[in-house]
């Protein structure tokens, strides 16, 4: 699902207006901004005749269509308006559901009970009985009719401390296992019931074929053939086997498919996006794993936030209903995708006729729901909405209700599995998370033969990702992005050091960790560790898979390593395939980990021997995604007319086959070189990191939903702007200096730019205005900086608006920055009282006619 993103259609109207130095340092209130894959053209039409029809393991029960039928009668138009809202927990209360018969919860990602991050399977199970008693009370004269709870576990219980983690499906695509896809499925649903919930918005059957698409780790290949066999299986993990006993008994809960349809496809891997693919590609690559998912009897299907040939997905009725209800015979139901509907022309998050006449059965709608029962409401009444279109939509809900049991299971906390929480991160449930991790490493390189290691040896483990779960976790960990989390918060778990330390340490052997692989002994091998950091949806999008473009800093230790006579294993942490030439050359050894989770001690399975010498776990895991060979191969697919990768898809070594690889080109096209430009988008652009400080902490990383200085002088929050928590608010309590800032380990040399007449932009809202002086500076090394009073031109925005800020580079050189090494392009400091929110921190052009810089 596509939870905490959502685009605000509705921006300000663009009006120049000047801060400071004129158009020096210019503000631009926010400009309308094209969503991706906007509607701008006129989609081809669909020949439903040439998709496949598809026969479902789920057979038809008339006494359940009878009963639907039955509870229609007796249901008021209120009451059928109020299942087809689902809205988010934390704007949902328990008398919100019993007053509006709400149909349905959901739990974003980073959204817990009682905002409580730490909250236990207790809680979550409370919180379940709560909103259920309240489905099911009947004192105000509404029908006893049981909610459903959805939430993300996309790669097991994802939102609560403690659950088993698995690879993320890109790892679980390398492994090419379909019965322990299943058994993953399996597992998943068993943690989830454990604490209540009724419904998860997996599997993602996405195939990506742009690997600068923030989802792809989501994808299980870009190829068709491994989602399509995946897809089943994994539904049937998840909902057990149809026409068995076990099919959504209380060990199994309802499962998704999603995104329907073409999420993976979208132009440049854009989130969100739109997809120009041909039908027949729409159908055969894109639809493949739903082919299998619907004969499996997945009972929900997630409709997509990109579009199809400009035609937005959420109001594609040609796709949702003829082809996916009518041809595929798809008979339950459609839910829309955090607030998708709204995206679809002429639509607004409170208010989308056009997308429920299109065939979504059920909004996804967290915030503003009230608004959009409201006006769903109103349009039944005026016939914008027929009646026979609304009791479609409510006979699909009730009959997944009536299939999974919700009419006789009675409240969450008397179900079987419920409140056992052993059964969260069980030894056995990690056991098959273990088994997941090893299958799931690809061997890309095996120079002299170097793994596996013998464990009786020095081995040095370094890098930023050895003993961080949260890192080999990936995003939708705990949090959406997995970001600011602690390796405190996932009990049981086992980061990858801690594997290695133990297989070594258990055969007499000295594992040292140190993460910038500094050393006093000599070790006899190192093992480092590294990657991307963790990331969901549009905020890792990328614009080129160059890893760690410009900075460079995992490069630097392994080439530190190397020149001190150490081999070096790399372990590499990515949710993607990335150009990563000059870090393959300087390793002897290089391992493809991909996300997997909570169990890295899997990796030390693999590649050390076993206690008798002999090999232990080979590798098993080949590409399900081709790897680059140059910069330039964004778009690099099996197939392909000029397929011409480094490694093609399935290629994966074992311990039998000669692991050297030639000395690789380094060479980066000028055209994709390292991008200088962007340091915000949606979140901090890597290697920039956002940070807070005051005189208690001036490098406080500000990861996570909220952080706040040592001495509480700034709080920030992640808020949303056009999407989910793409922008951050700052709030300054005047108590003393404080600030706010973006910087990288590495500075980088913008001269060019700035002779080049480049203007820093920023969109910015005022919400309260300075009390004191406000200073916007670049530094290049404090105390090397540039310094700009701001205070006027903040005082005087209009507040509550959004308002685009454009400061030429050549006002902070002017100011005494050094351009040849900015590490902090953009940071924002007062003393005073202020509030203000910021997103899309990048260099544009600079306005024609700018006036003298301050």
């Amino acid at each position: 699902m596509r939870v905490w993103t959502m685009w605000k259609l509705a921006l300000a109207l663009a009006v120049p207006l000047l801060l400071g130095c004129a158009s020096d340092t210019a503000v631009v209130p926010g400009a309308e901004t094209t969503v991706p894959g906007a509607e701008t053209t006129v989609a081809p039409s669909v020949n439903a005749a040439d998709w496949p029809v598809i026969k479902s393991a789920v057979a038809t029960d008339s006494e359940i269509e009878q009963a639907v039928t039955e509870w229609l009668a007796r249901m008021s138009l209120e009451d059928k308006v109020g299942q087809v809202i689902q809205g988010e927990i934390r704007h949902v209360t328990p008398e919100d559901v019993r007053k509006y018969r709400l149909g349905s919860v959901l739990n974003g990602g980073g959204s817990f009970p009682g905002n409580d991050k730490h909250a236990t399977p207790g809680d979550w199970l409370a919180l379940a009985d709560a909103y259920y008693e309240a489905s099911m009370d009947t004192s105000d004269g509404g029908l006893a009719i049981p909610i459903l709870w959805g939430s993300d576990a996309v790669h097991g219980h994802n939102n609560v401390i403690g659950a088993t983690l698995f690879p993320h499906n890109i790892g679980l695509g390398a492994a090419g296992n379909p019965e322990l896809i299943r058994r993953i499925g399996e597992v998943t649903a068993v943690e989830v019931a454990v604490t209540g919930l009724d419904w998860t918005f997996g599997p993602t059957v996405a195939v990506p074929r742009d690997d600068r698409w923030g989802r792809t780790y989501e994808g299980y290949s870009e190829d068709p053939e491994i989602v399509r066999a995946y897809a089943g299986e994994v539904v049937k993990g998840l909902q057990g086997i149809a026409g068995s006993d076990d099919w959504l008994d209380e060990n199994h809960l309802l499962s998704t498919a999603k995104h329907f349809l073409g999420d993976g496809g979208t132009n440049a891997g854009v989130d969100q996006g739109d997809n120009t693919a041909s039908e027949a590609d729409l159908r055969d690559l894109h639809a493949a794993g739903y082919t299998t998912a619907l004969a499996a009897g997945v009972q929900t299907v997630m409709a997509s936030f990109n579009s199809w040939h400009g035609r937005k997905l959420h109001g594609h009725g040609h796709l949702l209903t003829g082809v996916l209800k009518e041809r595929m015979g798809f008979d339950g139901f459609v839910v829309g995708d955090w607030n998708g509907h709204g995206q679809v022309a002429g639509c607004s998050n409170d208010s989308c006729a056009a997308s429920f006449n299109a065939g979504v059965d059920m909004f996804m709608v967290p915030e503003d729901w009230k608004a959009l029962h409201a006006n769903t409401l109103a349009q039944v009444k005026s016939g914008e909405i027929s009646h026979q279109r609304l009791d479609d939509a409510v006979r699909r809900i009730l009959r997944v209700k009536m299939r999974a049991g919700m009419f006789e299971r009675g409240k969450p906390s008397s179900r079987v599995l419920a409140g056992r929480t052993e059964l969260i991160g069980a030894p056995e449930h990690r056991a098959v998370a273990r088994q997941a991790v090893r299958e799931s490493l690809v061997l890309l390189k095996n120079a002299g033969g170097l793994l596996p290691l013998a464990r009786n040896q020095r081995v040095l483990v370094a890098g930023d990702g050895a003993d961080s779960i949260g890192k080999q976790s990936g995003g939708w960990t705990i949090t959406w992005q997995g970001t600011g989390n602690e390796n405190s918060e996932f009990p049981g778990a086992t980061s990858i050091w801690a594997g290695i330390h133990e297989v070594v340490e258990g055969a007499g052997g000295a594992a040292t960790l140190s993460p910038d692989g500094s050393f006093t002994e000599q070790p006899d091998v190192a093992i480092v560790v590294f990657g991307e950091d963790p990331y969901a949806e549009f905020q890792g999008d990328l614009d080129g898979l160059e890893y760690q473009a410009g900075a460079k800093r995992d490069l630097k230790l392994l080439k530190k390593l190397r020149q001190a006579g150490v081999p070096v294993v790399s372990i590499f942490l990515s949710g993607r395939p990335l150009w990563v030439n000059p870090e393959l050359n300087a390793s002897d050894a290089f391992v493809a980990a991909w996300l997997p989770g909570t169990e890295g001690g899997g990796i030390a399975d693999v590649i050390f021997r076993g206690a008798d010498g002999a090999v232990n776990h080979d590798f098993k895991g080949k590409l399900s995604y081709s790897w680059p060979k140059t910069v330039s191969q964004t778009v690099l697919n099996r197939g392909d007319a000029d397929y011409d990768p480094l490694f093609a898809y399935g290629f994966g070594l074992s311990y039998t086959d000669r692991g050297e690889l030639a000395e690789l080109s380094e060479e980066v096209e000028a055209s994709f070189a390292a991008s200088r430009k962007v340091y915000f988008a949606g979140g901090p652009v890597d290697p920039w990191r956002l940070y807070v400080g005051d005189d208690a902490g001036w490098k406080v990383p500000a990861a996570g939903g909220q952080t706040s200085t040592g001495a509480a002088k700034l709080t920030v929050r992640a808020v949303d702007r056009r999407v989910q928590e793409d922008a951050r608010s700052a709030t300054w309590s005047g108590a003393g200096a404080a600030q706010i800032y973006l910087q990288a380990e590495e500075p980088i040399d913008i001269s060019r730019e700035s002779n080049g007449d480049l203007a820093l932009a920023f969109d910015l809202r005022v919400d309260a205005p300075p009390s004191s002086a406000v200073t916007l500076r670049m530094d290049c090394g404090y105390p090397c900086s540039g310094a700009l009073d701001v205070t006027d031109e903040l005082s005087t925005l209009p507040k509550g608006e959004w308002h685009t800020v454009r400061v030429r580079l050549r006002c902070f050189a002017d100011a005494g920055a050094d351009m040849t090494k900015i590490n902090t392009p953009f940071l924002i400091a007062t003393e005073g009282e202020m509030a203000l929110a910021f997103a899309d921190v990048k260099l544009v052009s600079a306005a024609a006619g700018a006036a003298p810089c301050p």
